[in-house]
């Protein structure tokens, strides 16, 4: 299914509505995929017949979207977080370096909290790495770090496997290579023009 989801957003004649259905029902196989990575505790409960042991979230996550493009992702990881506090971060890139910059940041607590960074596109890496940055300054534990992000560059995942091996990767997709401005090949163009309709 995530092929036939990845194609759709690929496709440079894929209209505004198809796009950000595709989207959707994308984010929402990822966020199933971070819930069975998510941290649990054992519960006992029980059933109209007998008691039976189960499970629950350990904690309840922190989303972090990356503004602007991570917030088309945050509907669907609400769906599966309904309790999830939400933190931002807001980057914007130079485009002759290609190097972030942060303009934004409101970040709730978050020692002891499983963190959920949606970041629909992962190019060199530079954004992650300096969130990543930014939430070790606030004690965060990267062991409960999950990045979930629709197509990786497989130069900026291997950048975030050396650097931060302890962190959770959840990616439908890792294209080949960048380009000399560093926009991911075949990528699918800016997700967030695309998906918020401003091309």
């Amino acid at each position: 299914m995530k092929d036939i989801l990845i194609s759709t957003l690929r496709d440079k004649n894929t209209s505004l509505l198809e796009f950000r259905e595709a989207a959707n029902r994308l984010t929402l196989l990822l966020a199933a995929e971070a819930v069975e990575l998510m941290p649990k505790t054992k519960i006992t409960l029980e059933t109209p017949l007998a008691k039976t042991e189960g499970f629950k979230l350990a904690s309840d996550p922190v989303l972090l979207p990356i503004l602007r493009s991570g917030l088309a992702l945050l509907p669907s990881f609400i769906t599966y977080f309904p309790f999830a506090t939400i933190g931002f971060i807001g980057t914007v890139r130079d485009e002759k370096t290609a190097n972030p910059k942060l303009y934004y940041k409101n970040l709730p607590p978050l020692e002891q909290h499983p963190i959920i960074i949606l970041e629909p596109m992962i190019a060199t890496g530079g954004t992650v790495l300096l969130v990543i940055d930014l939430l070790k300054q606030q004690n965060a534990d990267l062991k409960k770090l999950f990045i979930v992000s629709f197509i990786g560059s497989k130069e900026g995942v291997n950048l975030l496997k050396d650097k931060f091996p302890e962190t959770n990767l959840i990616i439908a997709q890792v294209d080949p290579s960048l380009n000399d401005k560093k926009f991911i090949i075949p990528g699918l163009g800016d997700f967030g023009d695309r998906y918020f309709g401003t091309i």
